[in-house]
């Protein structure tokens, strides 16, 4: 796993190779038909290349903990429950009442 100052010097790393790759940019004519036209476009695929490199340098790796797993854990089938209406006996009221309860199997 990478530390935070492997991190920061792979990004200082990126951002230097950019700098140095624009300071030697130059923007002068190479023939007299030439004319200007995409001047911009070899800076903009440099910066796009490099943010893309920059991003894939820095990107979080996610690892499992060593320790993290334990082997195969073994489940019960659930049990088969259902609901059903039973008449029972309500002190309270002096009579059956109907509730419903959950019943397993």
């Amino acid at each position: 796993m990478m530390s935070i100052m492997t991190r920061k010097s792979a990004a200082l790393a990126a951002a230097a190779v950019l700098a140095i790759g624009a300071s030697t940019i130059t923007f002068s004519d190479a023939e007299a038909r030439w004319r200007g036209h995409y001047r911009g476009a070899g800076l903009a695929a440099g910066i796009v290349g490099g943010a893309l490199i920059g991003g894939a340098l820095l990107a979080p790796r996610v690892y499992a903990h060593p320790y993290s797993y334990s082997g195969p854990i073994y489940v019960d089938e659930p049990a088969e429950c259902y609901i059903q209406r039973q008449r029972v006996w309500s002190e309270r009221r002096g009579r059956y009442i109907l509730v419903n309860r959950e019943v397993c199997d």
